[in-house]
């Protein structure tokens, strides 16, 4: 298994439990093992009752609307039916690991129905998991990078990685790749997005350059996804360049609103629910001057939403507020004039659902939870684009089984997790669909990866 997050590990159970010996490549050291999975919280879950993990139902076929809504309609709909289907099997199974739930979070989330959360975070995950592997008989290997797989026709006889500055070789049956992105390589982000790469914020491991997705290429696997694709939302423009997690998200955005350096709006920040949208804004910040923008919101809002780990930047008037952003006051007072003399309804606004409270005869128009911004003290956070993971990868099919470039596949190669899956986020994102796709296309590919390697 090369990889140490969600995916592998899925994967690494289910191949032991199938019979296989299996060996764990993580790339970090053992404090940091885990990769992005570290972050999480939720996975998106399919079920037709309320169960432990989610309130309610949430049904394949809402899921795969859900799916094709963020995505444009762009997804291998296989894949896609395949990995819904197999998350309403997903609670127990994580269950059965020692995965335990909890009540979700409140706030801008909205996921009781849709989603789980478990007790302890990412990290108590990673542990569970961890746990679980080695009781099986899993061994892990920490501080390993993988650099190259030997071939012998069109399967694997060998992975090549480097552990302690030394050059080692393990020979495999099967290998299973679930070694994340790219997002982590600046210089590989700068191909596709030139200096802005520079201004990106990782919000996750340092340890995911895609070294391993690029062998898997130098082996002649087939390309799948956008190179420019990203997960990537609004964070905290004063978080940490790696790693800073989810504690540095900016969840503010759709009680205010948003302008660029110019003090400027320039998207709609109340387009949809905030599970279904929150993951645009890093590419929309992305695509602005600087990489810069700022979410603005007053005393209605403070409080109604999960708060980043640094506190918000106040002041008793929009223009005192521009100022302390180096923001042009008359410009930015201005544009949060316009916007509140376009809203006509008052009242509370809610998050569980789209209100319908829109402006009128404003460009960009916020088309739900429309509220003037007229109670100081007024509250501002500076952001920055926070990438999580890249959507460049290898096609696979129904079996995880990785494809090759020429035609056809490998015969002892599977992948899962973020290096696959653009074959189903074509663009957008659902909350917590990476999980979901990292532990279904796990259990197949250990499942797989098992069954060739005794045959």
């Amino acid at each position: 298994m090369c990889g140490g997050g969600n995916a592998a590990l899925c994967a690494a159970i289910e191949a032991r439990r199938a019979g296989a010996t299996v060996i764990l490549l993580e790339r970090g050291p053992q404090h940091m093992r885990g990769g992005n999975t570290r972050h999480t919280r939720d996975i998106r879950l399919a079920h037709d009752a309320p169960n432990a993990a989610a309130d309610g139902a949430y049904g394949e076929d809402e899921f795969y609307a859900d799916l094709l809504r963020v995505t444009g309609g762009e997804t291998n709909d296989v894949l896609a039916r395949l990995t819904i289907r197999e998350s309403a099997t997903l609670a127990d199974w994580m269950a059965r690991q020692g995965v335990r739930w909890q009540k979700p979070l409140t706030g801008t989330l909205s996921l009781a129905r849709t989603n789980g959360f478990f007790l302890g975070g990412g990290k108590h995950l990673v542990n569970t998991y961890y746990d679980t592997a080695q009781r099986l008989g899993v061994e892990v290997r920490y501080g390993a990078t993988v650099r190259a797989f030997e071939l012998d026709g069109d399967r694997v006889a060998s992975v090549i990685y480097e552990r302690f500055d030394r050059e080692h070789r393990v020979a495999c049956g099967a290998a299973v790749i679930a070694a994340g992105g790219f997002e982590a390589d600046v210089d590989w982000l700068r191909e596709y997005w030139g200096d802005a790469a520079d201004r990106f914020t990782i919000r996750g491991t340092p340890y995911n350059t895609g070294v391993a997705l690029k062998a898997l290429y130098d082996a002649g696997a087939k390309r799948v996804g956008d190179p420019r694709g990203l997960h990537s939302v609004a964070v905290d423009a004063r978080a940490p360049r790696f790693d800073g997690g989810i504690v540095t998200r900016i969840d503010s955005i759709p009680f205010g609103i948003v302008v660029n350096a110019a003090g400027e709006r320039f998207y709609d920040e109340g387009e949809d629910l905030w599970p279904k949208r929150y993951a645009i804004w890093g590419k929309l910040i992305a695509d602005q001057p600087g990489q810069a923008a700022y979410a603005i919101f007053d005393a209605k809002a403070a409080g109604r939403f999960i708060p980043s780990a640094f506190r918000p930047l106040s002041a008793a008037s929009i223009g005192e507020l521009a100022r302390q952003l180096d923001l042009d006051a008359n410009v930015l007072t201005a544009t949060v004039e316009r916007f509140n003399a376009s809203i006509s309804a008052g009242g509370e606004v809610r998050m569980d659902r789209l209100d319908g409270r829109s402006t009128s005869g404003l460009m960009p128009p916020k088309s739900n939870w429309a509220q003037r911004i007229d109670s100081a003290p007024y509250y501002a956070y500076p952001l920055r684009p926070g990438v999580t993971f890249t959507y460049l990868g290898v096609e696979v099919d129904a079996d995880a089984r990785v494809s090759t470039s020429e035609g056809g596949g490998f015969e002892n190669v599977f992948a899962a997790g973020e290096c696959m899956a653009g074959n189903i986020l074509t663009r957008g994102y659902l909350a917590g669909l990476g999980l979901t796709i990292g532990a279904t296309f796990g259990r197949i590919a250990g499942v797989g990866a098992a069954q060739y390697a005794r045959a």
